[in-house]
């Protein structure tokens, strides 16, 4: 669900922030939103140890990616006879 928030900024915070949406093809809105998703995020893994929090989101997979059928095929390759 969407809901409009209004808040107050300093003007030359919300002109900056408007440019630099305007610069990366995306809103002021979705910029604010991906923020406080990442803010939020951060929070909830800071029991992770600094060097696997450090390494999160280094490897980007396909969308499609089976993780189960991938796991599966490394441990027959690994335990395999031949």
């Amino acid at each position: 669900m969407i809901t409009k928030l209004t808040l107050t900024l300093d003007k030359d915070l919300i002109v900056a922030a408007k440019l630099y949406a305007k610069n990366s093809g995306t809103s002021l809105s979705k910029n604010v939103e991906q923020y406080l998703k990442n803010l939020i995020r951060e929070n909830q893994i800071q029991d992770i140890s600094p060097k696997l929090n450090k390494i999160i989101g280094a490897v980007k997979l396909p969308k499609k990616f089976k993780e189960k059928e991938e796991f599966h095929t490394y441990l027959e390759k690994k335990h395999s006879r031949i």
